[in-house]
């Protein structure tokens, strides 16, 4: 599978809203090829997700990943998951500070407030319904993919944009308060 070369913050594909696809457009080559593309350029940027704007492509698709991940140690992990036409449906008011990262927002983090729980509805890369809850720190990961499907990127929802941060001095300065902060969230929902 061919990497696919990933959109930065500035090119007008990342402000589209992505439309949706039908089920025969789903069944068709092209959009088969786009999902593998997808998956493999996601794992090979050590990404936990990706869209397919990101890759150039303002469809309604994205995956998420989280198989011990180098960039991400703190975060749970969770199997590959292909989602098609998403929503994204709050089950709860509760949020939590995010310290996030993006594929498409090179060596810059900050923190975005997030649910904790959320519903998921979308089809599969079959074109099957799916329908579940995830909750803490995946719930985020879910929520900052389908924003990009929506034209949106975390900087938009950065609450205070003090504390926007270079990856290294993340990991200076922020990384160990965040960290212990998402164990907790981790502990207390197990993702």
């Amino acid at each position: 599978m061919p990497l696919r070369k990933i959109a930065t913050i500035g090119h007008p594909v990342l402000r589209e809203t992505a439309r949706e696809l039908s089920r025969d457009e789903l069944a068709t080559a092209p959009v088969r090829q786009l999902i593998a593309d997808m998956i493999e350029t996601m794992r090979d940027a050590n990404g936990a997700g990706i869209a397919a704007n990101q890759v150039h492509e303002p469809v309604r698709i994205c995956v998420v990943e989280v198989d011990r991940n180098p960039r991400y140690p703190y975060k749970p992990d969770w199997s590959l998951t292909v989602l098609v036409n998403p929503r994204v449906e709050a089950r709860t008011n509760e949020t939590f500070m995010n310290y996030e990262g993006c594929l498409s927002v090179p060596n810059l983090r900050g923190q975005v407030p997030r649910l904790t729980a959320v519903r998921i509805r979308a089809w599969d890369r079959e074109g099957n319904d799916v329908d579940f809850e995830v909750k803490g720190l995946t719930a985020g990961t879910f929520q900052h993919e389908i924003d990009h499907l929506d034209g949106t990127l975390f900087v938009d929802r950065v609450a205070d944009t003090r504390t926007l941060c270079t990856w290294a001095d993340y990991d200076r300065f922020h990384r160990d308060a965040f960290v212990a902060r998402a164990k907790a969230l981790v502990a207390r929902f197990g993702s």
